[in-house]
């Protein structure tokens, strides 16, 4: 199946209209390995993107489970690819994340799941985020 066809199919499941941005989008985070900032999906895709286009295309991906957020030590938010059978408004991308102190990649580690917190009697766990930071191996 082609990776048009596969981003079509993605939308269309998730009851999206395919636009122009949104498939271009999907695209990039397909064809990207590690995390992506939104401040790099222009330089990226080498389209001109409305920034709010690019934002609301983000977060509604982020709601309906396509892709999802990495918190940084900055306070900015990455996104990657969800991986797991997510579905709208319930992420199941329990795995660690892992930031490269010499290159910057931030990476999935899917392998590696985040270790359950038990909580006392009347809290919920809403997410929990893992990010160890080390050199990738790449740069090892």
């Amino acid at each position: 199946m082609s990776v048009e066809i596969q981003i079509q199919s993605l939308l269309k499941t998730n009851q999206l209209s395919v636009t122009d941005s949104r498939s271009k989008i999907l695209e990039l985070f397909m064809a990207t390995s590690g995390a992506i900032a939104h401040g790099d999906i222009e330089k990226k895709t080498g389209e001109k993107f409305d920034r709010v286009t690019v934002y609301r295309t983000l977060q509604t991906f982020v709601d309906k489970g396509i892709i999802h957020t990495i918190p940084t030590a900055d306070n900015t938010v990455l996104y990657a690819l969800c991986k797991d059978n997510c579905t709208e408004g319930h992420h199941h991308d329990h795995h660690v994340h892992f930031v490269c102190e010499l290159c910057g990649k931030t990476s999935c580690l899917d392998a590696v799941v985040v270790p359950e917190v038990n909580l006392p009697k009347a809290y919920k766990v809403k997410q929990v985020d893992v990010v160890v930071n080390g050199v990738c191996k790449e740069c090892n």
